[in-house]
Formats: C-alpha cells, sequence, structure tokens
C-alpha cells in the first residue's frame, strides 16, 4: 500500500501578492477612468467598474472602501500632471503630446480627457475642474519663465486636449492611421511655442 502526502500549497511571496494587488488596483482605476470620461458620475455603478476591470465588485470595495472614495482618487490629476510635465522645459511640448497619444493608443486612456466630460457629473464637475485647473494648469504655469505664463499654460493645455478630442474621442481617421511619431513632429512644436516663445 502506498501512501500519498498532501502538502500544503506554497504561500506567494509578499512582493508577488504586492504587484498583484497593485495591478489590481490600477486595472480598477483604468476602468473608472475610462467610465468617467464617457458618463455621468451618477450612472457609473461599482459593478460596472468591477466588469470592466475584470474584477468582482467586493474587490473593488476592498480596495477603495466605496464608489466615492474610488471617485475621489479618479478626480485627481495629481499622478497624471506629474507624467505629463515630466520632461525639461525646453522638450516639455514634445513629451506632453507623445505621452497624451501613447496613452491613448497604448492604454485606451487619455490622461487629461475626462475634464472635457466635467459638465456631465453636475456638483462632482466642480470638483474635477478644480482640481484640473490647479493640479495641471496651474503647475504647469507655475514652471514658465516669462510674462503671461498662466495665459500661455491654459494655451498650451487647451491644445493638448484638442488633440485627445480629436484622436480618443472624435477618432479622426487620418490621426488614427498617422504615426504618433509623425503626429508630435507636426504638432508639438505649436504647444511649445507656448511653453518657451521667442
Amino acid at each position: 500500500m502506498t501512501s500519498s502526502t498532501s502538502h500544503p500549497p506554497t504561500p506567494c511571496a509578499p512582493g508577488s501578492a504586492r504587484r498583484d494587488a497593485e495591478a489590481t488596483k490600477a486595472a480598477i482605476v483604468r476602468a473608472a477612468r475610462h467610465l468617467l470620461a464617457r458618463h455621468a458620475h451618477a450612472d457609473i455603478t461599482l459593478k460596472a467598474v468591477a466588469e470592466r476591470a475584470g474584477v468582482s465588485p467586493p474587490l473593488v470595495l476592498k480596495y477603495f472602501g466605496s464608489k466615492d472614495a474610488l471617485f475621489t482618487q479618479i478626480m485627481s490629476f495629481e499622478a497624471d500632471a506629474a507624467a505629463v510635465l515630466d520632461a525639461p522645459l525646453e522638450g516639455l511640448g514634445r513629451h506632453m503630446v507623445s505621452h497624451l497619444l501613447t496613452s491613448q493608443a497604448e492604454q485606451g486612456a487619455d490622461p487629461l480627457l475626462r475634464i472635457v466630460f466635467a459638465p456631465l457629473h453636475r456638483e462632482h464637475g466642480f470638483v474635477l475642474r478644480a482640481n484640473f485647473r490647479t493640479q495641471v494648469v496651474r503647475r504647469l504655469g507655475e514652471r514658465l519663465p516669462g510674462p503671461d505664463a498662466g495665459l500661455r499654460a491654459e494655451l498650451a493645455v487647451g491644445m493638448l486636449l484638442g488633440l485627445g478630442v480629436m484622436y480618443g474621442i472624435a477618432r479622426g481617421p487620418h490621426l488614427r492611421a498617422t504615426a504618433i511619431t509623425e503626429i508630435t513632429d507636426r504638432y508639438a512644436p505649436a504647444v511649445q511655442s507656448c511653453l518657451t516663445p521667442e
């Protein structure tokens, strides 16, 4: 008679579990951002977020606690601004354009575009607009030398939003069929002219 010994499953390494948790949280955030850019805040359910993220609704609650807590994070532009503005001033226009288009093409998520839908979100729209002005536009303006820094920052971000709308929402066929590097070559100088004018 042979005996078989059962062994308990080997637990995951703590680092692996942490990476899985971070990946799950990131998927939930991406899903919520995608939905927020297409639907009114009041119409978005945790079930819809969970389905888009490929997780269960209880998992969304486990990581974020509530819909309000999740969307408070989604309505912040802090992390997005850090990524969009992460380049030396002399190359910032090119970086901003390339980052925006690459985010759309590879992740289906524009780092700034959800501001376009602020009117859909009623009182939450005021929060979205205030965060955007403070965390993106003012932050950019504070980096710009010379006169009219605030105006130039608004113009540069406005150009970026226009490109994001045409690429990600209107889905212009010529734009979508053109390589990101070529679009960047053509568009970035206009953005840069606001950042570092002659």
